[in-house]
């Protein structure tokens, strides 16, 4: 194959020491060299050096095409930097990479962590709350963080649910000459002057964390009382079966909460969350913010099936608010084969659609009746809540 006009080099805070020899021929033949100004910085790039763009944008990069071109990022340019975002626009022999060390592998050589056992987050331009469905008492997780304010901001954050007790890393500049590493508890973390690039390694104490089943107390979402309530949620998710990777349809989401549930179930999963009503489309990205997730879960303030065309292919549907026979037809007639779909039926009239949907498709049609304990007079008694029908099929 012919040499690629672009080349994605790996840099550390050591710069040009740093650099194997095939890095370094890649740069001195360079004709232009983008980065960061610190990246240009540290690899001497003088006047063939452009800075990226504020909003960033590869655009720059793309209108080089054909040009001998460098491009450095942070370590391994595929670990939270640039080489992805290159390679989705690019052929593939019109690239190649030269990775370096990154922040996680240096930090957990400073540390003595097996990285493989350590949770690895990219929040210098992130919130927090990505680090929800990940914290747990003793879960190991180590952070890249925007700049110093950042680490009492995140130490705070820890704090406030919990994890007050984490020991944390303060790591700046790995791999350079102004290398350092400090630690301190969360819950009185005095360390506001940490250099850029700076990461922080969390040994996570304190809290019990979320747990992994499906079925999450229903008050830990934000909700008007319309939600699929935390038993039936859990029957519902088993009956889903999420899948890493897979995308769940989630048509009528009320409050997002199985949307929610989809994405915390599996690695990579994705929701596309429909509801033409304003205020809980609200909730659904007050929930999907809560709990992380809002780069998984798509809220479409709109009403189904209208809406329905465009998104991606489900593996997963749920009908919730709205469903009828023309929706669920519609439905049908847009998923491929082996899309699981989840009908959940309270009143009369749905419960009567999910009998003619389980006479005319098949699949399974369970009743669910569930009570619980209350009080009755000096007693006690059982409380039933209203049953549910659930219709599921595999397409």
């Amino acid at each position: 194959m012919p040499d690629p006009w672009l080349t994605i080099i790996g840099l550390g805070e050591d710069g040009l020491a740093g650099l194997a020899e095939a890095s370094r021929r890649a740069l001195d033949g360079a004709e232009i060299v983008f980065g960061g100004p610190r990246h240009l910085a540290l690899a001497a790039a003088g006047g063939r050096g452009r800075e990226w763009p504020v909003p960033f944008s590869i655009e720059p990069v793309l209108a080089e095409r054909g040009r001998r071109v460098v491009v450095l990022a942070s370590g391994d340019p595929f670990w939270f930097g640039a080489g992805a975002v290159l390679a989705a626009r690019l052929d593939p022999g019109e690239w190649r990479c030269h990775p370096a060390p990154s922040t996680f592998s240096l930090a957990a050589a400073r540390l003595g962590w097996r990285l493989e056992e350590v949770a690895c987050l990219g929040l210098h331009a992130a919130p927090f709350e990505r680090l929800v469905p990940v914290l747990s008492d003793g879960v190991r997780a180590i952070c890249l963080l925007r700049d110093g304010a950042a680490v009492p901001a995140l130490a705070a954050w820890l704090t406030a649910r919990g994890f007050g007790a984490s020991r944390l890393a303060v790591l700046e500049s790995l791999g350079g000459a102004a290398e350092r590493v400090r630690h301190c508890r969360a819950g009185d973390c005095a360390i506001d002057d940490a250099a850029h690039p700076v990461a922080v390694a969390i040994a996570a104490a304190g809290a019990a964390g979320l747990p992994r089943s499906s079925g999450l107390p229903d008050a830990l979402f934000a909700s008007d009382g319309v939600m699929t309530k935390r038993p039936v949620r859990a029957l519902t998710l088993s009956a889903l079966a999420p899948r890493p990777g897979e995308t769940l349809w989630d048509l009528g989401a009320g409050s997002g909460s199985v949307s929610v549930e989809w994405c915390l179930a599996a690695a990579g999963a994705r929701a596309e969350a429909v509801e033409m009503r304003p205020e809980r489309a609200a909730l659904i990205r007050a929930n999907a913010a809560r709990f992380g997730l809002d780069r998984r879960i798509a809220v479409h303030e709109a009403g189904w099936p209208e809406r329905l065309a465009g998104l991606p292919q489900p593996q997963a549907v749920f009908l919730g608010g709205g469903a009828d026979r023309a929706g669920i037809e519609t439905v049908l007639g847009m998923v491929g084969g082996g899309t699981r779909i989840v009908l959940n039926a309270v009143t009369l009239e749905t419960e009567a659609l999910a009998t003619a949907c389980h006479a005319a498709y098949g699949g399974e049609l369970t009743r669910i009746e569930i009570a619980a304990a209350g009080p009755l007079g000096r007693w006690r008694g059982w409380q039933p809540a209203r049953p549910v029908v659930q219709w599921s099929m595999v397409r």
